[in-house]
């Protein structure tokens, strides 16, 4: 009887640690880590492109973050829908991109995930980020 709502709350768990490993494979450019996060197939959508597979995205990722000295994505209010063995997980994205030492970049966005289980984890197999804002470079206070 306890099943069920235990692995229902396992699934959201480990779905938002996906999420949450995301973030830190973005800005410390984890990229050998690539296979834990993501399906062989994935789909990427962003305002950089679209990727398919692994090697595409992480050619995706470099392209638009290795430019930055440092970036910090946050990710919050996630929405999880768990559907036996495929979910989809909803989150804004605050993310700062450090120029240089004296200029940053801040943007937002929506990511729509969509993730599997596979071999008893769960990875992502599907991601469309949609822009909401981003600024133009500020003066940095640190």
């Amino acid at each position: 009887m306890t099943e069920t709502p235990i692995r229902a709350l396992a699934d959201r768990a480990e779905l938002a640690e996906l999420v949450a490993r995301h973030s830190v494979w973005l800005d410390e450019g984890r990229y050998d880590e690539t296979g834990r996060l993501f399906t062989e197939d994935v789909v990427v959508t962003s305002l950089r492109g679209e990727a398919r597979g692994i090697e595409a995205l992480v050619e995706l990722a470099r392209s638009g973050h290795d430019t930055y000295v440092r970036t910090l994505h946050s990710k919050a209010n996630l929405v999880i829908d768990v559907d036996g063995d495929t979910a989809t997980v909803r989150a804004h994205d605050i993310a700062v991109f450090v120029l240089d030492d004296k200029t940053e970049a801040v943007a937002a966005g929506v990511h729509h995930y969509r993730a599997r289980r596979t071999a008893g984890a769960g990875r992502f197999d599907h991601l469309v980020i949609t822009p909401v804002a981003l600024t133009e470079a500020l003066g940095r206070a640190l």
